[in-house]
């Protein structure tokens, strides 16, 4: 039948136990438990006393955790119990527990969670240990845990098996701990500068915010079809708008795009919004956050990185798109004005222009995806990015391009940014040209949003906008080469 059940020999005998268990008077899996310490209050507490120091102070402790190793002969044990901050060693004796507590230890599996009670020693080994008085049993593990050298070699199974990856290995759970941690020191640096942290819907009704292809899902109450944010940008800047002058959110996106080792289809960013500022304020502020967040988190601003070492705390470079790619092609796109030209020089450079790409602006930020990016190693602020490319910035001096930065680490993009357009008529252009773009097969387009436009009308300040990615910056201070590894589930293919 097809919910039968099969089960190795292993879990064959783990229910057994199990039923042992029962036939005892003892709840497999439990019940609450009070610990008084964990294992890194007690080794930070007593890590300089000495082995007859700590029998002298003959101090008690009761701890919780998962077996992780065992070992016993006759009346004497040993074992590795794990919880969230490490493992400590338990020591046991048949003279020190009932007898009916030491078979309880004798039956335990690796991966069971037990509870101990005892003295503080340290053993002659050095190693901090409980001298078990009591045993209990608190929850019954019905699979055995992989083998550690070898049942965790596949990174697809461990991310697919996330609970286990975390019981396993320790730098995935480095990493879920760090990854709070980063967010926290986001939060407190838009805090201690004036923002305030706000929430905006998830599902939208209109596309916009960003160039991306969306998720689409139903609303039933509504009987209408919502997109899964790919933005937060255009709610952000209606607040800006009502006058709450400088805000920020840390929330889900969702591109219903491809995945490789720093794309993921759900990922996490910051967005702030500051009124009266611009393009230059959100580099000042994006490099203060970065090199504020790296002291913070790390302790240091050089971070080695993929073979690199990455200098956070230097100045950022800054350079324009098109100087940037004039330092590696010796092309002047400042001086190229016909489309017929461009178009001659990707096709010598075997850059295919898509139909929708076909002017000046998309052409100069294909050469840059080609020949640029890879070459930025440290902190850069590649800014003036061609106005086809960048329909909600400002424009710049020169009208064919915006008031936008990219930021720059190791290759990939870490924050995008710009003085925010808030020209109501000029707003609405960019939205008609982006509509014919979606025309011409460009389904990664922003759609008109009239009612942004009216709340434009009612006026919005002089305002800079800026977001990061979160993942991409835990796998930087993490140093972490897979976006995978730094979220929690990250969706996977099916088996």
């Amino acid at each position: 039948m097809a919910d039968e059940l099969y089960l190795n020999d292993q879990e064959l005998v783990r229910r057994q136990k199990m039923e042992a268990l029962r036939e005892m008077g003892i709840d497999p899996f439990g019940s609450a438990f009070k610990r008084t310490t964990n294992s890194l209050e007690l080794k930070t507490k007593y890590e300089n006393a000495t082995k007859e120091e700590l029998i002298d102070l003959n101090v008690f402790a009761t701890v919780a955790g998962r077996i992780m190793t065992k070992r016993f002969k006759g009346k004497v044990g040993f074992m590795h119990i794990q919880d969230k901050f490490g493992q400590l060693q338990i020591y046991v004796r048949s003279d020190h527990l009932s007898e009916k507590e030491y078979e309880i230890f004798k039956k335990g599996d690796i991966g069971d969670f037990v509870g101990i009670e005892g003295q503080i020693i340290r053993t002659d080994t050095g190693e901090i240990t409980i001298k078990a008085s009591k045993y209990t049993h608190l929850s019954k593990a019905l699979r055995p845990l992989p083998e550690k050298f070898h049942g965790l070699q596949d990174r697809e199974e461990a991310r697919r098996h996330r609970y286990v990856d975390l019981i396993m290995n320790e730098d995935s759970k480095r990493i879920a701990f760090l990854r709070p941690k980063i967010i926290r020191a986001f939060q407190n640096f838009f805090d201690s500068r004036g923002f305030v942290e706000v929430e905006t819907p998830i599902l939208q009704p209109i596309l916009g915010g960003a160039n991306a292809r969306p998720f689409v899902t139903h609303h039933n109450a509504l009987d209408m079809d919502f997109y899964l944010r790919i933005a937060t940008e255009l709610p952000l800047k209606r607040l800006i708008v009502g006058g709450m002058e400088a805000v920020y959110e840390i929330g889900r996106l969702f591109r219903n795009e491809g995945m490789d080792s720093t794309h993921n289809p759900e990922f996490t960013t910051v967005e702030a919004y500051l009124a009266y500022s611009d393009m230059e304020g959100m580099m000042d502020l994006v490099e203060d956050c970065f090199q504020t967040i790296s002291k913070s988190i790390l302790g240091k601003s050089d971070i080695e990185y993929q073979g690199n070492l990455i200098h956070i705390g230097e100045p950022f470079k800054r350079i324009h798109m098109v100087d940037a790619i004039k330092e590696i092609t010796g092309l002047d796109f400042f001086e190229i004005t016909n489309l017929d030209e461009a178009l001659m020089l990707a096709k010598k450079h075997e850059i295919v222009v898509a139909k929708h790409q076909q002017s000046i602006g998309h052409i100069i930020n294909l050469f840059f995806e080609r020949y640029v990016e890879e070459t930025l190693i440290q902190p850069t602020f590649v800014y003036g990015h061609p106005l086809e490319i960048s329909p909600l910035a400002k424009k710049s001096k020169d009208p064919r391009f915006t008031e936008r930065f990219e930021l720059f680490i190791n290759k990939k993009e870490f924050a995008n940014a710009f003085s925010e357009l808030n020209d109501p008529i000029d707003q609405r252009e960019r939205f008609v040209n982006q509509l014919k773009e979606k025309d011409l097969g460009n389904d990664e387009a922003t759609e008109m949003d009239n009612d942004y436009i009216e709340a434009l009308e009612y006026g919005m300040p002089p305002t800079g906008g800026l977001g990061i990615g979160i993942d991409r910056t835990v796998m930087l201070l993490g140093q972490i080469d897979s976006i995978r590894d730094v979220i929690l589930f990250p969706h996977m293919r099916k088996k």
